[in-house]
C-alpha cells in the first residue's frame, strides 16, 4: 500500500543509541520504520508506526530522561484521512489528499522544559537534514532552525544524492546554542554517533561546572 514517508533508514539513531549504551547510559530508543536494523543490545526499544505514536512515546519517557536525542526524521504532515482500502486510479484524475500538520515533537519538549515540566532534562539534541536554496546555504538554514527549535545542540546533515539517507556513512556540522560550531568529518555512522555522544558529554560537563 502507498504512504507518505521519507528515505531515512534510522541507522544514525540506532548508532547513537548503541554507542550511548556501550558507554554506560540507560537508553530508551523510540524507533519508527527501520526495516533490517537489529535492536541494539542493552537498549529498551519502543517501536512506533506513526508520528503521533512517536510523540506519545516521547511524552511518556521524557519526564525521566536526562538527555533527548531527536534523530528521528518525523514527517511534517500526515493525511487527514487514512483510506481503509486501496485508492483506485480511476478515470477522474489524481485524488486530492488533504494534509494535516504533525506536532513538532522536538519543539514540544523544549517548551515543556522551559515551563519546568521536565526537571531532569539536561540536554536536548536535535537533528536537521538541510539543503541550500536561493535564501541561503545549509548552515544558514541550520542556524535558523537552531534558533527556532531552541534545543541545546543541533546535528546538521546536508542531504542529496548518496548523502545522509540510506547510506552507512555521514558528515555534517554540530551547532550549539552558545554559538559554537564544529565540522563533523565524513565517517561511518558509528563514528558519527561517537562524536555526537562526545559532544553531549562535553555539554553536560559544562552544565555541571
Amino acid at each position: 500500500m502507498r504512504f507518505i514517508g521519507n528515505r531515512s533508514s534510522g541507522k544514525q539513531g540506532y548508532a547513537v543509541a548503541r554507542v550511548a549504551a556501550q558507554r554506560g547510559a540507560d537508553v530508551t530508543l523510540i524507533a519508527g520504520h527501520t526495516a533490517g536494523l537489529v535492536d541494539p543490545a542493552g537498549v529498551e526499544v519502543v517501536h512506533v508506526s506513526s508520528a503521533q505514536q512517536l510523540a506519545d512515546a516521547v511524552s511518556k519517557h521524557a519526564p525521566t530522561a536526562d538527555v533527548l536525542v531527536m534523530a528521528a526524521a518525523v514527517a511534517d504532515f500526515r493525511p487527514a484521512q487514512v483510506a481503509t482500502a486501496k485508492i483506485k486510479k480511476g478515470v477522474e484524475g489524481p485524488p486530492t489528499i488533504e494534509l494535516l500538520r504533525n506536532d513538532d515533537v522536538l519543539a514540544g519538549v523544549v517548551r515543556a522544559r522551559a515551563h519546568g515540566q521536565l526537571p531532569n532534562m539536561r540536554a536536548i539534541v536535535g537533528f536537521a537534514a538541510e539543503t541550500g536554496d536561493a535564501n541561503g546555504d545549509v548552515l544558514f538554514h541550520a542556524r535558523a532552525k537552531l534558533r527556532r527549535k531552541g534545543c541545546d545542540l543541533l546535528v546538521v546533515n546536508a542531504v542529496g544524492e548518496g548523502r545522509a539517507f540510506e547510506v552507512d556513512s555521514n558528515d555534517g556540522w554540530l551547532l550549539a546554542s552558545d554559538g559554537t560550531e564544529s565540522a563533523l568529518q565524513h565517517g561511518s555512522k558509528t563514528l558519527m554517533a561517537s562524536r555526537i555522544v562526545d559532544a553531549i558529554v562535553t555539554f553536560l560537563a559544562g552544565c555541571s561546572s
